[in-house]
């Protein structure tokens, strides 16, 4: 092979080689951010045994999981009324069995989704995948804890089936305006909360509807609304899970056991 030939070829210039150098160091850093991302999005606060197995040994309520859900399930007295619950980023699903089975004793089903990635935003399926899971529910709510609240948010706006009939937010707010909207609104915030402060659930009252319940529950923080350890950031609360799961399901009961 001839000198020019060489020089000709992918690559053969020191223009070349400099581009196929800067092109491959472009994929491995795009690669690099890839791996990161997963990794960091698997690292879950993870949901609390003892909470859990409360939950799992009540004998009021059935609890099944699939691919993309846990489904909580009454046993006797259903409502036909459903909640479909959207966890926090980064929140193990099944953190949250204890504090909805509450809600799911007085004969609401619960389903509560697991997110793509365990990030809501990255989770684009529709309600209907979630809903679906279940049977004999004829009036669904969606709602979610954290930035699970503001994607529940985007589904009770959608225009896709099932009709949403309410909203129901755990320490969360919205991002989308709702105010316009028929939705049964109720808007659950902790006292102690560092993430989701009063303050800023106050200050998004305004893209709800004016007919929207608004819960404070004195003396709990973010991580109140599950059961997963202490969360970076948050107030330290000043009340039990036990007070908390109370408080919950009392607020509730107030509109998904309401019609």
């Amino acid at each position: 092979m001839s000198r020019n030939s060489a020089a000709g070829a992918p690559g053969g210039t020191p223009v070349g080689r400099r581009i196929a150098q800067i092109l491959i160091a472009i994929l491995l850093v795009f690669v690099l951010a890839i791996v990161a991302l997963l990794t960091w999005a698997n690292i879950v606060m993870q949901g609390e045994r003892a909470p859990a197995l409360a939950a799992w040994r009540d004998s009021r309520i059935s609890i099944t999981s699939t691919d993309h859900s846990v489904i909580l399930t009454p046993k006797g007295g259903a409502t036909g009324t459903g909640l479909v619950f959207i966890p926090g980023a980064k929140v193990d699903p099944y953190a949250y069995l204890y504090k909805l089975s509450g809600i799911v004793e007085q004969g609401v089903t619960v389903v509560i989704t697991k997110p793509t990635l365990n990030l809501a935003f990255f989770d684009q399926r529709p309600l209907a995948t979630f809903t679906a899971d279940t049977s004999g529910v004829t009036r669904w709510f969606v709602g979610g804890h954290s930035l699970g609240g503001v994607r529940a948010c985007m589904l009770a706006d959608s225009n896709e089936a099932p009709a949403v009939a309410g909203l129901v937010l755990f320490g969360s707010y919205c991002a989308n305006d709702l105010s316009r909207t028929d939705l049964s609104v109720l808007s659950i915030g902790g006292e102690r909360d560092g993430l989701s402060t009063p303050a800023k659930i106050a200050a998004g009252k305004s893209l709800l509807p004016a007919s929207a319940v608004f819960v404070e529950i004195p003396g709990s923080n973010h991580a109140r609304f599950g059961d997963y350890g202490v969360q970076p950031g948050d107030g330290t609360a000043t009340i039990s899970s036990e007070e908390a799961r109370s408080e919950i399901t009392a607020a509730l009961a107030g509109v998904l056991t309401d019609g």
